[in-house]
């Protein structure tokens, strides 16, 4: 018997989703929860507010609950596309607002593990769940590839549009005072 007899494609597809899955539950955790020494919803919604994200409250939510409900949902394989989607987008939001310009090494705040954790979703986006999934164990139909590209194409685009609505706000704010 050789390893790649026991270890198949589908299970080593569900293994590195559970880990990263359960990785990324655990940050939510922190956000939502304030364990394993995380700020709590109360303190995440100051980080949101320190990184200019207007509404802060709505967002704080949303970015932690995305982490927490969508790390569990990707470590089990479930709704997979629509899943992985949602967490590139944050993944991506976190390289845009808290990492970018300081560099790719995590030590320093830079983009290597948010990058990683992104990279992750996005393959396991594109790629079928496998057989040990929630979606398959459930008979859910494959929604494939172009369902993880059109929720991240939304996705990318209410973010921009919101951020931007943002900036206009700030804008009129700032020339009030």
């Amino acid at each position: 018997m050789t390893i790649t007899s026991v270890i198949t494609t589908d299970l080593a597809i569900a293994l590195v989703r559970a880990v990263v899955g359960l990785v990324i539950a655990a940050h939510g955790a922190q956000k939502v929860l304030g364990v394993w020494g995380g700020p709590g919803l109360a303190g995440w919604t100051q980080g949101v507010t320190r990184m200019g994200m207007r509404p802060p409250v709505f967002w704080a939510w949303v970015s932690a609950f995305a982490e927490l409900a969508g790390g569990i949902a990707f470590a089990l394989g479930f709704l997979l596309p629509v899943v992985a989607a949602a967490l590139t987008i944050q993944m991506g939001v976190a390289i845009a607002r808290a990492h970018w310009g300081k560099g790719f090494w995590n030590t320093k705040g830079g983009i290597e593990f948010p990058f990683t954790l992104g990279a992750v979703a996005a393959i396991n986006g594109i790629a079928d769940p496998g057989a040990y999934s929630l979606d398959r164990a459930l008979g859910l139909p494959a929604m494939g590839a172009g369902v993880y590209v059109a929720v991240l194409v939304v996705g990318i685009v209410a973010y921009l549009v919101g951020a931007r609505a943002v900036g206009t706000e700030t804008a009129k704010v700032t020339r009030a005072a």
